[in-house]
């Protein structure tokens, strides 16, 4: 279906065409006339099929319909990560382009004023983290009793970082007779336990059923010696002249390790994390995005808001802990029809993490050896592995979550705990 098909205002269209905006995918076909009917909609979709457009669009079709004015906030958006925030806020702002409606983000890590003068010279539309919306509800900064919008994006990561009571403070403050949307990577039993508590009579819309990946991503798996995955990363990079790779890894620590090491081996790399500031997360972005780093190393959550379209290479350095976060992240690359490589480095005491990325994805990938850099499978050692899928989930957002829970565990937490 295209754009034009749909029923949304002249304004939008100027704006979608501009953009080069022709063709809706599939998330954004069924998810825009639920949405203008004014349904609740429970959807679930992987990264980079387009959620962002299928709620905004229609919640901004529906504002200038009402012609309102920014006299009070009207939509009120949250995402689990900064980068996320800023991500959507982008994009409304550009679909909006030839509107009136003004969106703010609203996030942590930076000074909270710029953002209170934003609000107060009157906005439609808050994208927000939770702990910083909570900041400036408390202080009397913000309102949301003329709210008629929810919407929680990456709800099922959100859960994953432990922002549930951050989400029921929100929900006891804003109106209960309201429209709210859940748009999430993943459906498990937890999203549809939080969902009966947020959503009435919603509609479902459930893409790519299985966790398959893109067919124009080519996926590699080169078996290598722990110690010697990084020597190989950088062959890789440097020999085939790659520009623009983003690899992750599980841990915080490893990824400014990594990325210091790269930059010894000569391929300007920078590292993107929840424990960076803002100014640097915003730089290191940046850089990669108009080229000035050619190597970027990222933790999972962090990396939910990179969203670089020509994006050809993705590299595994590490394999996650949680499978289906396989999919998430090779997702990055091969978008809008584009092709791309998805590389995985597997040390030999890895192979159950592989398998179990090859159970999600109901496919079998067959490792090689690189010339030069054949594992001596006569050191493989049984590796620990996470007694649960719970488990694992919690290791695995140890090395990437926003907030400092260790800290927080030793005093009572504060609406600033969790940005």
């Amino acid at each position: 279906m295209k754009f034009t098909d749909l029923a949304l205002n002249n304004k939008l269209q100027t704006a979608l065409k501009e953009l080069a905006y022709h063709q809706a995918t599939e998330i954004q076909e069924q998810a825009i006339p639920l949405v203008l009917a004014n349904h609740d909609v429970m959807a679930r979709a992987k990264t980079g099929t387009g959620k962002t457009a299928a709620f905004a669009l229609p919640i901004l079709n529906s504002l200038i319909e009402k012609n309102i004015s920014a006299q009070s906030v009207s939509v009120l958006v949250l995402a689990p990560t900064r980068e996320l925030v800023q991500q959507i806020h982008s994009s409304f702002t550009r679909y909006a382009a030839h509107t009136d409606i003004k969106t703010s983000a609203v996030f942590g890590g930076v000074s909270i004023n710029p953002q209170i003068s934003d609000i107060k010279r009157g906005v439609d539309i808050v994208v927000a983290t939770p702990g910083r919306l909570l900041d400036l509800l408390a202080n009397g900064h913000l309102s949301l009793q003329r709210l008629s919008v929810l919407v929680l994006d990456e709800a099922d990561r959100m859960l994953d970082l432990g922002f549930k009571a951050e989400i029921d403070q929100v929900l006891s403050i804003i109106p209960k007779k309201r429209q709210t949307l859940l748009f999430s990577a993943t459906f498990d039993d937890a999203i549809y336990k939080f969902s009966n508590t947020l959503l009435n009579n919603a509609k479902t819309i459930t893409i790519d059923e299985k966790n398959e990946t893109a067919d124009n991503v080519e996926q590699i798996i080169y078996t290598v010696d722990s110690d010697r995955k990084r020597e190989l990363l950088s062959f890789l990079i440097g020999s085939k002249n790659w520009q623009q790779v983003l690899i992750f890894t599980r841990t915080k620590l490893m990824a400014d390790k990594l990325a210091k090491e790269m930059c010894k081996d000569g391929i300007k790399t920078a590292s993107l994390h929840g424990d960076k500031s803002q100014g640097a997360r915003d730089k290191a972005l940046s850089e990669f995005k108009n080229g000035k780093v050619r190597a970027l190393v990222a933790t999972d959550v962090a990396a939910r808001g990179i969203d670089v379209v020509q994006l050809s290479y993705v590299i595994n350095f590490e394999l996650p802990y949680v499978a289906e976060d396989y999919v998430h992240r090779i997702g990055r690359t091969g978008r809008a029809g584009n092709n791309g490589i998805a590389v995985s480095l597997l040390s030999p005491d890895e192979e159950w993490l592989l398998t179990a990325v090859e159970k999600v994805i109901e496919s079998r990938l067959p490792q090689q050896w690189l010339p030069g850099y054949e594992p001596d499978l006569t050191k493989v050692t049984k590796a620990s592995k996470p007694v649960n899928k719970k488990t694992a989930r919690k290791q695995a957002l140890l090395g990437g979550k926003d907030d400092k829970r260790k800290k927080r565990n030793k005093k009572k937490p504060s609406s600033m705990a969790r940005r």
